[in-house]
């Protein structure tokens, strides 16, 4: 409870007249649009405490029940190796990165390294990811390439082999995102499709359809995950 200061709102109390810190504010609202109980509860690591501690004391006090069954909390954003701040001047919003590059790479490089580590920001890394991005739609293209030059027939051995690679892909893609939304190693399962594609597929002889159409919607069904591609 703050103390009145002069302009601000105040209510009368026990304590005297004021109003509510946003410790509070928050749980307050959490209990009034998300329930006495919520399911994820995500904010900053300096959020870790006073204010989300505070948030779980005075709602489990007032509802006798847990307040959120799961806690995320992502890491910092560095600049060059240094944490962003404005007094060092190496502050910047999403807006300005998105002048220089496309958002969907800002998304990637994002989700390249795991939510509760930091992420180092920099243009050697930015153009890093932009190849990286370029790779897969690269992949892509190539196979509606293939896909324009296919056949419709059954698999073939090699071709039940990469069929069955992706399925493998899809599943460790899945095992990432069930491991504490492990982003990191999703993408990196993506990557292995792109590698199985380059191996499995032949550019010389016509592919079976079924191949190439599976490969084309696994990679659209996992990156739609991320809102990639």
């Amino acid at each position: 409870w703050k103390a009145k200061k002069d302009g601000e709102p105040f209510w009368d109390s026990p304590w005297g007249q004021g109003r509510p810190g946003w410790h509070i504010e928050c749980s307050a609202m959490a209990n009034k649009y998300l329930g006495e109980t919520i399911d994820i509860h995500s904010g900053g690591q300096d959020l870790v405490f006073p204010h989300h501690e505070n948030e779980i004391a005075q709602s489990e006090c007032a509802n006798n029940k847990p307040f959120a069954n799961y806690w995320m909390h992502n890491g910092y954003i560095n600049i060059n190796n240094q944490k962003m701040s404005k007094s060092l001047g190496n502050f910047f919003t999403v807006r300005d990165i998105t002048q220089k590059y496309d958002a969907e790479i800002v998304r990637f490089f994002m989700l390249s390294a795991h939510y509760r580590n930091p992420v180092n920001f920099s243009d050697v890394l930015m153009e890093q990811s932009k190849s990286a991005v370029l790779r897969i739609y690269n992949c892509i293209d190539n196979l509606h390439f293939l896909l324009d030059n296919s056949e419709e027939r059954e698999l073939n051995e090699k071709e039940k082999e990469y069929v069955q690679k992706l399925d493998e892909c899809k599943q460790k893609f899945i095992d990432a995102m069930d491991d504490d939304l492990n982003t990191a190693d999703a993408i990196a399962s993506i990557f292995d499709i792109v590698y199985a594609s380059n191996t499995y597929l032949s550019n010389e002889d016509k592919n079976s359809k079924i191949a190439i159409d599976k490969a084309l919607e696994t990679i659209h069904e996992l990156g739609n995950v991320l809102g990639l591609f």
